[in-house]
């Protein structure tokens, strides 16, 4: 009150040098660790606390659906909230969610019981970087979107995103919006793959629905759909022109799948406590072959000196009154080499005689 009397009587230029000067000392003094740009060219969001080439411990899931623990049906509240707590219990620095989180995207009692259950997550100072699933829209996108953007503000309400973590960049593309190559999504996408940073040795994909799928998939449910390869098809027209690794996460499918295509590594992780998926076959691509059910999961990723190495954490048994988890996948990758230009050599002079 005493602030607001004493500047009644300030004309209107002078308010505002006022105002501006009160929120410039207080953003110095804060020193964010996130900076945004609106540029489509850029990283959407710039965390500060990672510098390239530092190690960093990541983890990756999806496909949880938190509701209402009295809920046992489409969704294991037990194995869920176990999983959630040991997540946190992996310290990672950042962790990559590949949607699906609620189960009722516009129900705001489903997030609660998200916040809940992942409340280590926010102890630990654990940066949250998601993407959207079908189940953020259920019972209304309007509402489901608004929750979702509510419950992870490391996203500043970007729908779809880039993030610079030092030596790793995450986009996340959000399967509720357009993503032809002509919607505003696709074009954005484009951008963002013709202008990775140069200090990206790791570029991370973010998408719900599956880029590549088992063959049972493909022949029972029509995945991937035509929308996910046609992001699919964007990516690797640009390839060429990448130096980053690339690792494409997706959910959706309630299992775990991984995939090599011309260099890509296709990751599908989505045993976050949704009701597992059953496995009757494994198609020749997939290069997970265990058939054991379910597959409750999540991966922790390890980068230090320019590789990456992924662990795939699988619940030994869900009946367990304390789960414990066993090393079932593993995988490393190199960062690609520093792409050399041609040098023009001129042709060598004759000698003078």
């Amino acid at each position: 009150m005493w602030a607001c009397e004493r500047l009644r009587p300030l004309n209107q230029a002078c308010r505002r040098l006022f105002l501006t000067i009160l929120v410039s000392s207080l953003v110095a003094h804060a020193a964010p660790a996130v900076v945004a740009t609106t540029t489509d060219s850029g990283p959407t969001l710039t965390f500060s606390q990672f510098k390239p080439g530092t190690t960093m411990r990541l983890a990756v899931y999806g496909d949880s659906r938190f509701t209402d623990p009295s809920i046992t049906s489409g969704t294991n509240p037990h194995i869920r909230k176990w999983l959630a707590e040991r997540i946190g219990e992996e310290h990672p620095d950042a962790l990559l969610l590949t949607g699906d989180t609620p189960f009722i995207g516009a129900k705001s009692a489903d997030w609660q019981a998200f916040q809940n259950e992942t409340q280590s997550w926010r102890s630990h100072h654990i940066l949250q970087l998601p993407t959207t699933g079908n189940h953020e829209a259920r019972g209304g996108a309007g509402p489901g979107i608004a929750n979702y953007l509510a419950n992870f503000p490391d996203i500043a309400n970007h729908r779809y995103y880039s993030a610079l973590l030092g030596s790793v960049e995450v986009i996340s593309l959000d399967c509720l919006s357009p993503t032809s190559v002509s919607s505003p999504q696709g074009r954005w996408f484009a951008s963002q793959l013709n202008h990775v940073p140069k200090e990206v040795d790791f570029l991370f994909i973010l998408f719900h629905l599956p880029w590549m799928a088992d063959r049972q998939s493909q022949l029972f449910v029509g995945l991937p759909n035509p929308e996910s390869l046609a992001l699919r098809n964007m990516l690797e027209a640009h390839l060429g022109t990448i130096r980053a690794k690339v690792v494409v996460f997706n959910g959706h499918i309630h299992n775990y799948e991984r995939f090599e295509r011309k260099g890509v590594e296709y990751i599908v992780t989505g045993g976050g406590g949704a009701e597992p998926y059953p496995i009757l076959f494994r198609g020749r691509a997939d290069l997970y072959r265990d058939l054991g059910f379910p597959v409750y999961h999540y991966l922790t990723i390890d980068i230090s000196h320019r590789q990456l190495h992924a662990v795939m954490w699988k619940v030994k048994d869900p009946e367990a009154g304390t789960p414990e988890v066993e090393e079932k996948d593993e995988f490393t990758l190199a960062a690609n080499p520093a792409k050399i230009p041609a040098r023009n050599h001129a042709p060598a002079a004759s000698p003078k005689r």
